[in-house]
């Protein structure tokens, strides 16, 4: 299974991209949002792929990344939602559009895709609305893990592992200031904290 592609553009055709990685083109079919970034000849090109097997034969679909191309599996699951019809979806409607429609059973926003009908944004909704939902859950709980601490919260931790009230570490990381590097801010903060 191919799962990522990254090369130049060679050339583009609608929505076909010929992608050059290492000497050999590969015809990936991307979402009008990606072709926007890849739709010019020579620009380097970093999509993630789904590759779908069919009896006529196999097919890459590229996405700039991985929550795209986790959506379009999702569209895949449900009958009658074809890898053409998730395409519209994420190219006319963006990624953000049709989560936040599903997730708020909003089946007008989906039907403005073309190839989807009243019907159909219906049984999107049903099938997915739970999925969608964990998926929102998922991502906002993984983003919030991910933030960086600040340097000034490392000063503060580094302070109070030593013994000073959160109060007076944050009064004197703030005092030593954002210049340098985490270990010459605390002992900017440790000469403030000795002074008092």
């Amino acid at each position: 299974m191919i799962g990522r592609l990254r090369g130049t553009v060679l050339e583009t055709s609608g929505n076909l991209v010929t992608i050059d990685v290492g000497g050999v083109g590969y015809e990936v079919l991307v979402p009008d949002s990606v072709l926007v970034h890849v739709g010019r000849e020579g620009v380097s090109a970093d999509l993630r792929i789904r590759q779908v097997f069919r009896e006529d034969g196999v097919t890459l679909y590229g996405f700039a990344e991985a929550g795209q191309r986790r959506l379009f599996d999702l569209l895949m699951e449900v009958k009658g939602c074809g890898p053409k019809i998730g395409l519209a979806l994420l190219g006319q409607l963006g990624e953000e559009t049709v989560t936040a429609a599903i997730a708020g059973q909003d089946a007008r926003q989906l039907a403005r895709a073309t190839g989807v009908g009243p019907r159909l944004a219906e049984r999107i909704i049903l099938e997915l609305k739970d999925k969608i939902s964990e998926e929102v859950l998922l991502s906002r709980a993984a983003a919030s893990v991910a933030r960086p601490v600040a340097a000034s919260d490392e000063v503060v931790e580094a302070l109070m592992a030593l013994g000073y009230r959160r109060t007076e570490a944050e009064s004197a990381a703030d005092s030593a200031g954002s210049e340098g590097s985490v270990e010459e801010r605390i002992r900017a903060a440790l000469r403030v904290l000795g002074k008092k």
